[in-house]
């Protein structure tokens, strides 16, 4: 599925109570699996987006490079309990959308190019897994 812009909801008791805009992204939005705002931050769950192997699974976490979304200002968590790997980025949220897409094509950037990067190295790994 092809992505072209992101709808920001808000989130209150695990209900959307409201639309707070929508935004304009870039491929690496496909992988996004929720977004929302909690009324403090903006949530953003993103994973590997098809179903992975068991060992994919544990190599996809030790390949995966946090320090590159650290260093552009996005610390991660990794999210353990998912079926696929799964991490979240929180961030402020902005009324400024151009300020907002900015914010998402970056992070969706930086997705795009880990996910590709991982899953080209652990191809190279998978005896280790095995």
């Amino acid at each position: 599925m092809d992505f072209s812009s992101l709808i920001l909801m808000e989130k209150e008791n695990n209900i959307f109570v409201k639309e707070l805009g929508s935004y304009k992204v870039g491929e690496g939005a496909k992988y996004i699996a929720k977004f929302f705002y909690d009324g403090e931050k903006v949530n953003l769950y993103f994973n590997t987006k098809d179903d992975v192997e068991e060992w994919e699974y544990t190599a996809i976490y030790d390949c995966f490079n946090e320090e590159v979304f650290e260093q552009a200002g996005y610390p991660l968590q990794a999210i353990d309990d998912e079926y696929n790997p799964t991490w979240a980025i929180k961030f402020d949220h902005t009324e400024d959308i151009v300020q907002m897409e900015e914010i998402l094509g970056e992070i969706c950037s930086l997705i795009e190019v880990e996910i590709n990067r991982v899953f080209d190295e652990i191809k190279l790994k998978k005896e280790d897994y095995m």
